[in-house]
């Protein structure tokens, strides 16, 4: 028989305690892809809730911000992001002991990251302890551990985009064992109400607006959720109706980052364009280095010149204000990247502003900057590949690079309006190509592809046997 510090037997006990870890319930098992989420975003999330945010769960936040230290590979940051998560729930005596279980669970993985086995050993025994407690309990329904399924629910909403469907059906066991709860209840609409905006989301009965208006009623002090109501209420032409609960937000806590931002967002799409502008700048007062309220007020001096908003009464907008505004939001764009490199749709903004300053060779630098990250998910390609297709077009004059953006946006199979503006695109160039050439085989073969993306696939047949005829028999072609 081996002792104790046999390597063998030493071995037997970390293979045991991995398969121990990989059963438990946290950051660290619950599959969460690093490259699906950006870090970048996450942290300035959660930096603001830390400050910001009343909760009895506000330990959540630390919770997952250790995670995220963990992934950047600051160990130190993320023991200490722990203990603060640890000594938020220990303060509060009305928490159910369950709200510890994903805290330990993620000490002890942390705690194995660091080959530290005896603690990590301790910590899943404090996480089998509390089950055995939860057993005894005379309710049935604390066994089932909603708060487990809440906090992944959270973690996942704030993580990535992807999961959005899989913190629905999160939220959705929380609110099985805890149907009146405030936090899941707010969670589930919010998850709701964000699925609804993906591309290809089969919802069309706006869903979240009952949803809202519940967790709205179980939380009143919840303002970030009544600010998400007023614009779900402004998305369906209720805009007077959605402008109250924007006001009674604002009231409710005037000097809430996400508040004021959800809030300048409605009167943005109000065009109230200075209102927006007077609260981001609030905002921006408080977090100097927020990305999303830099870049919020960029695209509020964008929609100045689109609207042509002129900051003095009964006038046009003129050439000199109409640059100042270009060259105001530039400067907020380019903020917005300094304090956040990833953030795809702000270098979108920044490329057409520099399109509209006619400075064509820094819009083309930032197309093809954000075009080379890796992983981009398909509504951003699209997104960008038409901007970056009308650039070339209007711009460049480069009918050539035009056709490649915008096909490239068609092919991927997703609909959004930026395909559907591709398709309309290249629709044009193709038919205003015939009108010189009707043997064409560039433009023949790109109605083939238009039509096969509206499903007429005997007029894409038709299109696609014109274009390879002309092609191989090259005398045909007219010049």
């Amino acid at each position: 028989m081996c002792p104790d510090w046999c390597p063998t037997n030493l071995k037997c006990h970390q293979l045991m305690l991995e398969d121990q870890l990989k059963a438990l319930k946290c950051h660290f098992t619950w599959n969460l892809q690093e490259k699906q989420g950006d870090n970048a975003a996450i942290e300035e999330k959660l930096n603001s809730q830390m400050e910001f945010l009343v909760t009895d769960n506000k330990y959540m936040v630390y919770n997952l911000m250790a995670y995220i230290k963990h992934v950047q590979g600051d160990y130190t940051k993320a023991m200490v992001m722990l203990e603060e998560a640890e000594e938020l729930c220990l303060l509060n005596s009305n928490q159910s002991p369950a709200k510890l279980l994903v805290i330990y669970g993620n000490y002890a993985w942390l705690y194995y990251k660091l080959n530290e086995y005896e603690k990590s050993q301790l910590y899943v025994e404090k996480v089998e302890n509390i089950y055995q407690e939860l057993k005894q309990s005379t309710d049935p329904k604390l066994f089932n551990c909603p708060e487990i399924y809440g906090e992944q629910g959270w973690t996942l909403l704030k993580y990535s985009g992807h999961y959005y469907e899989q913190a629905k059906e999160c939220f959705e066991k929380a609110l099985e064992s805890a149907p009146e709860d405030p936090e899941w209840n707010t969670g589930y609409a919010i998850a709701v109400h964000r699925l609804e905006y993906l591309p290809n989301y089969k919802c069309s009965d706006h869903r979240s607006l009952d949803l809202l208006k519940r967790a709205t009623e179980l939380n009143p002090k919840d303002s970030e959720v009544k600010t998400l109501l007023g614009l779900k209420l402004q998305e369906l032409r209720r805009e007077v109706e959605g402008l109250k609960y924007i006001e009674e937000a604002l009231a409710q806590t005037p000097n809430h980052p996400s508040c004021l931002r959800y809030a300048a967002k409605f009167y943005r799409k109000a065009r109230m364009i200075d209102e927006a502008l007077h609260i981001l700048k609030r905002a921006v007062s408080l977090q100097p280095k927020s990305s999303f309220i830099h870049h919020q007020i960029g695209q509020c001096y964008r929609n100045k010149i689109i609207y042509g908003i002129t900051d003095r009464q009964n006038s046009q907008l003129s050439t000199e204000e109409r640059n100042k505004f270009i060259q105001k939001a530039i400067f907020h764009f380019e903020l917005t990247l300094e304090f956040n490199n990833s953030f795809t749709y702000a270098y979108v903004d920044l490329a057409n502003m520099y399109k509209e300053a006619k400075e064509y060779t820094k819009a083309e630098e930032k197309f093809n900057e954000v075009l080379a990250f890796q992983n981009l998910i398909g509504e951003d390609m699209q997104q960008i590949h038409h901007h970056f297709g009308k650039f070339a077009e209007f711009c460049k004059k480069s009918e050539s690079k035009a056709i490649h953006h915008y096909k490239e946006a068609l092919l991927i199979p997703i609909s959004t309006q930026d395909r559907m503006k591709c398709e309309k695109r290249l629709e044009i160039i193709a038919k205003r190509k015939l009108e010189k050439n009707p043997r064409d085989s560039i433009a023949l073969g790109l109605l083939g592809l238009v039509y096969k993306v509206q499903e007429n696939i005997s007029s894409a047949i038709e299109y696609y046997e014109k274009a390879l005829n002309f092609r191989q028999n090259p005398k045909n072609i007219q010049t």
